[in-house]
């Protein structure tokens, strides 16, 4: 669990592995969260394969719109799947031990999946504030090339931003404390446990947060606010009522994702104890937008409904045939029997 610096002037050690204890305050009965965590990560990891499987199969959806909810459902299920496998080990097997560079390469992959999370739903914003407010150069300007171009640019703010997170982690001396009272290895969770000043990664996080996170929020909340505009001035209250539905249930699961992620980063930096809500919320932000986004996004559109009852026609038709070929080999079975006998 500890090993000897390297230094030779260094009397410190370090710790080689984390304890990840889970909920703080419920260790004793936390196991049984697992089941409606399970549950929400298997409604993620299948709901956000059908999204991607009805927009692969229809010709018609091969437009830029879904191409955007393509990619969030990637992203949603890799958010999901980079902290429940290890929160269900804990919680089924007692695998609470982590190593230093797996809680490292976890840390990078969360922050990496959330501020891509964000640069989608900012694409997504300026995509409906284009198709509402300047529907006539819609063609021109949403793209298959604008939907490359903006998913490449975020992909690699995405991947370099939150490189920082691991690497200032790293550099901190973890001499004796290694028990971390969290499933998941948050940045300011885990250097809240090294022996040197850890000063630098709570102002790089707070960066991260309000800077670049911040900075999409504005984005979306100047887009949205552009939509109601424009919605409002329309003639036809039916069209007016739709538009603001869904623009009410999208900025829903926008504000909650970015409202945790306010929360937490407050709670840290305030330098308070993290107490069972902050660790919580940190949990579910991770799994309930992965969960909901589809449903919110994908099935309140009209064609990807469409697609939905579609493939299940498909697979309802091939079940029916699979059973009808079944029952007629069974019948040739028994009346060959009968002629033998």
């Amino acid at each position: 669990m500890f090993q000897e610096l390297r230094d030779p002037n260094s009397s410190k050690f370090q710790v080689s592995e984390f304890i990840l204890l889970g909920f703080p305050g419920i260790h004793s009965w936390q196991h049984w969260l697992s089941l409606p965590l399970a549950l929400l990560y298997f409604l993620a990891l299948s709901a956000n394969t059908l999204i991607l499987i009805i927009i692969n199969r229809e010709a018609a959806l091969h437009q830029p719109m879904y191409y955007f909810l393509g990619i969030l459902a990637l992203v949603d299920m890799g958010l999901a799947t980079t902290i429940m496998p290890k929160i269900l080990a804990i919680f089924w097997f007692n695998a609470k031990a982590i190593s230093l560079p797996e809680c490292f390469a976890q840390m990078y992959a969360i922050h990496c999946f959330v501020i891509m999370e964000s640069g989608i739903f900012v694409c997504m914003a300026v995509d409906r504030y284009v198709a509402i407010c300047r529907p006539l150069r819609y063609p021109s300007i949403i793209t298959e090339s604008f939907v490359v171009k903006s998913t490449v640019l975020f992909t690699l703010r995405n991947f370099l931003f939150p490189i920082s997170v691991p690497v200032l982690a790293a550099q901190r001396h973890y001499c004796s404390r290694n028990q971390i009272n969290h499933c998941l290895c948050s940045n300011l969770g885990v250097t809240s446990l090294s022996c040197d000043d850890r000063r630098i990664n709570s102002i790089n996080q707070l960066f991260l947060a309000w800077v670049v996170m911040g900075s999409d929020l504005g984005l979306i909340i100047v887009s949205y606010a552009l939509i109601l505009k424009s919605v409002l001035k329309l003639n036809s209250p039916e069209a007016a009522s739709k538009a603001l539905s869904t623009c009410t249930s999208h900025l829903i699961l926008i504000l909650f994702f970015y409202t945790v992620i306010i929360v937490i980063s407050i709670t840290h930096s305030a330098g308070m104890k993290v107490p069972l809500i902050p660790v919580l919320l940190n949990v579910l932000h991770n799994v309930i937008p992965p969960a909901l986004n589809p449903m919110v996004y994908a099935l309140k559109n009209k064609e990807l409904r469409q697609g939905l009852y579609k493939l299940f026609s498909m697979a309802y038709t091939s079940r029916k045939s699979l059973v009808d070929v079944f029952l007629g080999f069974g019948s040739f079975l028994h009346s060959g029997i009968g002629s033998l006998q």
